[in-house]
């Protein structure tokens, strides 16, 4: 047993000294009065946790956890309207900066590889997320006539499957415009699909030393160099390898050095995949086998939107919508982090749903991570001879 809850213990893995250190840099507690950041990141987090639909839900949740509160380091629940107000005011840039502080220390725990590539380089996958709301309540986030919404553009580090850059813009932004601001890392590979077939945006990645594995789109114009010869241990799916120049001039001006086409046939929708890299040395097994791997980044969506509290927002303004988003973020990594340290086999699902049963459960939490179906503790002698007195 334990003195402390579930939701303590999973606070207490968080380095308060960090974001003590980013809270000085953006100044957000000036002029606060009681409600510091740290209770508004604690109070954000018990929202992605229990899934709270509400402020209130926020605020009466947290004062039913009486006289554990200062564990969380919080000396007494925010009431909703406290909760709204610096929603609304307090710089969602500490939330975003604490989510690559924590990347570097629980992001390492959370590692791991699915797929064993025989090549060295990093490997990122690159899509976006279309998250929508409501025209009238977020009349800032344009998308469409009657529809409003914010795209995340996520470049996802395949090593752990939790991003390693987010762009979060309005709905109207195309795919390859919030690609432009990526970091690039020499040697790297970045996976996408024919969204990013953008010729100046692959020309920058190229001037940068990074690789790419897109899938082009259907009306490229080309000719081909040299048709290569497929090796004798390709992939069934496998059809085509050729060094291909663009042919349109317009995009030659963009990208005028030579690319790779490969083709494979997908089974299960019965179509043809054609993809293009920059890379002309690696197997072609190799250049499919990543562009499967992309599908990783839409479970990634997938998980954040159905086991976290991001398809509805507690607030309407622009900042509140930021912060949720990347407290959402924040929770994602610390979920796959205890999933990374437990010896039992968790499905992410499972775990968000168990720790939200037992947010408040006095409990070891290695302990429970480890076997969260343990046997029950062996009843006392008392209670085995209470019988005898009636």
């Amino acid at each position: 047993m334990s003195n402390l809850t579930l939701f303590s213990q999973i606070i207490s893995k968080l380095d308060r000294n960090r974001f003590s250190a980013l809270v000085k840099k953006h100044e957000t507690d000036k002029h606060q009065k009681g409600y510091n950041s740290w209770t508004h990141l604690v109070s954000m987090l018990f929202c992605q946790f229990a899934k709270s639909q509400s402020l209130r839900d926020i605020s009466n949740g947290l004062r039913s956890a009486t006289g554990d509160l200062n564990h969380l380091g919080v000396k007494q629940a925010p009431s909703k309207s406290n909760i709204s107000y610096q929603n609304k005011h307090r710089s969602w840039e500490l939330f975003r900066d604490y989510y690559f502080v924590l990347l570097k220390s629980l992001g390492q725990q959370a590692a791991f590889k699915q797929v064993k590539f025989k090549i060295k380089s990093k490997i990122f996958l690159l899509d976006s997320s279309t998250i929508s709301l409501c025209l009238s309540l977020f009349d800032w986030a344009q998308y469409k006539t009657q529809k409003g919404a914010v795209k995340m553009h996520t470049l996802l580090d395949f090593d752990g499957n939790l991003p390693a850059y987010v762009n979060i813009t309005d709905g109207k932004t195309a795919d390859n415009k919030g690609a432009y601001n990526i970091p690039l890392l020499k040697g790297s590979v970045i996976v996408a699909d024919r969204f990013y077939n953008d010729f100046s945006l692959l020309n920058v990645w190229d001037s940068n030393k990074v690789f790419f594995v897109i899938r082009h789109k259907e009306n490229l114009r080309f000719d081909t160099v040299k048709e290569l010869e497929l090796p004798e241990n390709r992939h069934p799916h496998l059809l085509k390898d050729e060094i291909i120049e663009l042919k349109n001039e317009t995009s030659k001006q963009k990208y005028s050095g030579k690319l790779r086409r490969v083709a494979l046939w997908d089974d299960e929708n019965k179509q043809v995949i054609e993809l293009i890299t920059n890379q002309l040395s690696w197997c072609a097994n190799t250049i499919t086998e990543l562009y499967k791997s992309r599908w990783q980044v839409e479970i990634f969506f997938r998980d954040i939107k159905q086991l976290l509290h991001i398809k509805s927002f507690i607030g309407t303004s622009k900042n509140a919508v930021m912060i949720q988003i990347w407290t959402a973020l924040i929770t994602i990594l610390i979920l796959k982090a205890l999933r990374a340290m437990a010896e039992h086999k968790w499905y992410l699902s499972n775990l968000v749903a168990f720790i939200r049963l037992n947010l408040f459960v006095k409990i070891n939490l290695k302990t429970w991570l480890d076997k969260p179906f343990g046997e029950p503790p062996e009843k006392s002698i008392l209670n085995q001879h209470q019988g005898v007195l009636f």
